[in-house]
């Protein structure tokens, strides 16, 4: 029964380019002649020319990869340049703060060689002052130290028994400590109640 449903379908004729149904000398010379213009240049004819042609592409690749290399080595060190010159222009801007300061200091010192007490310890709270004044426009801030011991911002030197005094409360303030912005500078150095 199958073989009845085989016999009625009439099969195409196939034509096979690879085949041997027609090898000639002349079908073999003109298919390769086709085969190299559809290649173009692109095709290389022999494994010597494949070989050159990969050897171009990987120095080319190699000399792109190079570039980079460098045009990154010369981004890391220009950044690192310009980091440096912005702390310089930091640096200054504070240092052009604290120059006043720095005068207010040697007119305080001059009074104090004329013994003139009253203006060397006036000279002393105006140079005080100054300096704070110019740490705080840099956002430095003095941390409180008062209240609840906190050892984020606290440092403890000693710790007493007080009567009628919580654990852990502040005594007493030996060194006051700043921060700038979240970054604790110097802790407040402090005596605290066991």
């Amino acid at each position: 029964m199958s073989d009845d449903l085989h016999t009625d379908v009439k099969q195409p004729d196939v034509h096979e380019p690879w085949g041997d149904d027609d090898a000639s000398a002349e079908a073999i010379a003109a298919d390769a002649e086709a085969l190299e213009s559809e290649g173009g240049e692109g095709a290389p004819s022999s494994p010597d020319d494949a070989l050159a042609e990969a050897e171009a592409k990987r120095d080319e690749y190699l000399a792109g990869w190079q570039r980079t290399q460098a045009d990154f080595d010369n981004f890391r060190k220009r950044s690192a340049r310009q980091q440096q010159e912005f702390a310089a222009r930091a640096s200054e801007r504070l240092v052009a703060k604290l120059l006043p300061v720095l005068d207010d200091l040697e007119r305080a010192l001059d009074a104090a060689e004329h013994h003139e007490e009253a203006r060397v310890l006036e000279g002393v709270e105006m140079t005080r002052s100054a300096l704070a004044g110019a740490l705080a426009s840099e956002g430095v801030e003095e941390i409180v130290a008062e209240g609840v011991f906190d050892p984020h911002v606290h440092e403890a030197l000693l710790a007493q028994p007080v009567e009628g005094v919580e654990a852990g409360s502040i005594l007493q303030v030996v060194q006051r400590g700043y921060r700038l912005g979240d970054a604790v500078l110097r802790p407040a150095r402090v005596i605290v109640a066991e």
